[in-house]
């Protein structure tokens, strides 16, 4: 697949050149999944040379890297995010905010190409390739500890382990699978709602 060069652009900041690279790199994912996010393609997507975006991420491998963090710090921050603002509106259904919190981790991996980009980076060798992702959602699980207590955080640890790896297995064989057991195609989305609002934790974080 041909990628399209952006028009010329200003001299940026190496914090911008790295940002807009991984801009760059999210839209590739998106549109022609992780095999083509390589250095070459996204330098010519934002019109740097191969050797800027080298200089950057070391390597294809460490601008995969980079943007599974990118990917699973942004999920994170909205999580945390919502999980403020549940606590602050009450006016909300007690339902909303769980669901929320589980298409955010589904479609993180699926709609978004995490999963795919994960799976991707395993089978060509980058034995790191999750680091970046665990590492960020185990960071989110702090937080929220942190103001929870730390007699919640097993509980908190199990929900995020059965959440994560439902979606993450959803984005992988979620459609098929689901269709083989004759089930429609957000089942799994809806199982793992069910298990969030009976987590004895919900009350106390959502309620």
């Amino acid at each position: 697949m041909s990628i399209t060069p952006l028009p010329e652009r200003r001299r940026l900041s190496p914090e911008e050149s790295r940002d807009a690279a991984l801009e760059a790199a999210r839209a590739i994912l998106i549109e022609a999944g992780p095999q083509a996010v390589t250095l070459k393609a996204v330098a010519a997507r934002i019109g740097r040379t191969h050797a800027n975006l080298l200089h950057h991420f070391g390597s294809a491998a460490g601008l995969q890297r980079a943007l599974a963090r990118s990917l699973a710090e942004t999920v994170c921050t909205r999580i945390a995010t919502l999980i403020t603002e549940a606590r602050a509106d009450q006016s909300q259904r007690s339902e909303d905010k769980p669901r929320q919190v589980v298409d955010l981790a589904f479609d993180a991996f699926d709609k978004s190409g995490a999963g795919a980009l994960a799976s991707w980076m395993i089978l060509s060798g980058n034995e790191d390739a999750l680091d970046p992702i665990l590492e960020t959602i185990h960071q989110l699980v702090d937080q929220i500890a942190e103001v929870e207590g730390e007699e919640s955080s097993v509980e908190l640890r199990e929900d995020t382990l059965s959440l994560v790896l439902m979606a993450m297995g959803d984005a992988l064989l979620g459609e098929p699978l689901a269709k083989s057991l004759g089930l429609p195609r957000g089942a799994a989305r809806e199982i793992a709602l069910r298990q969030l609002i009976a987590s004895p934790r919900f009350e106390k974080m959502w309620g």
